[in-house]
């Protein structure tokens, strides 16, 4: 690690204390990760770790005594795409920049949908076959709310969040990287 990543780190750190709310799930996740990038208010939050993701940590900051029912979404990677063996997933993004779409995807949809609560977090790094590169937990009084919501959610994230993903081979032919969108064309990596 370069004097100037330390820096980086250092300044993310501050920045993550400084914009999640008061103590909780989001800045107790900060102190025992290596590197995590989050928001928070109200009934929100969003996040991006380097991390593995704990898809019950998630629900429990959804849970509430006025929701009956929460939703849970895992993106998950599977070992193979258009028939090639994938290695691994790695994604990357500008945090800054894909906190601030998460943040407002989320605002909208919670209100969309009349939802209790909603969290999004993403990986970034690599994620090897079978762990989640994604979870999403909604909350709502009714189920109805919050599987459209859940759903909306996911498809919102993939479409606007700026999270890139290379998409590991292995071999000769290496890996390639896309947007984090179905159907998205990529381009071949070094």
């Amino acid at each position: 690690m370069t004097e100037g990543d330390e820096q980086g780190h250092s300044d993310l750190r501050r920045t993550i204390k400084a914009t999640a709310a008061s103590p909780s799930q989001c800045s107790k996740m900060a102190e025992n990760s290596t590197l995590f990038h989050c928001l928070k208010e109200e009934g929100i939050s969003v996040a991006l770790t380097h991390d593995t993701l704990d898809a019950r940590s998630i629900m429990d900051e959804v849970r509430s005594p006025k929701a009956g029912a929460i939703v849970l979404f895992a993106g998950t990677t599977r070992d193979s795409f258009d028939s090639k063996p994938v290695l691994h997933l790695s994604y990357e993004s500008y945090p800054p920049l894909a906190l601030q779409t998460m943040l407002s995807i989320a605002r909208a949809i919670r209100q969309k949908h009349s939802l209790t609560a909603i969290t999004i977090i993403h990986r970034l790094g690599v994620v090897p076959i079978g762990e989640a590169s994604v979870l999403i937990a909604v909350s709502a009084p009714h189920r109805q709310a919050a599987w459209k919501g859940g759903e909306e959610a996911l498809e919102d994230v993939k479409e606007k969040v700026e999270i890139w993903k290379l998409e590991e081979f292995g071999g000769e032919e290496g890996g390639i990287w896309r947007a984090n969108r179905d159907g998205a064309a990529g381009c071949q990596s070094g």
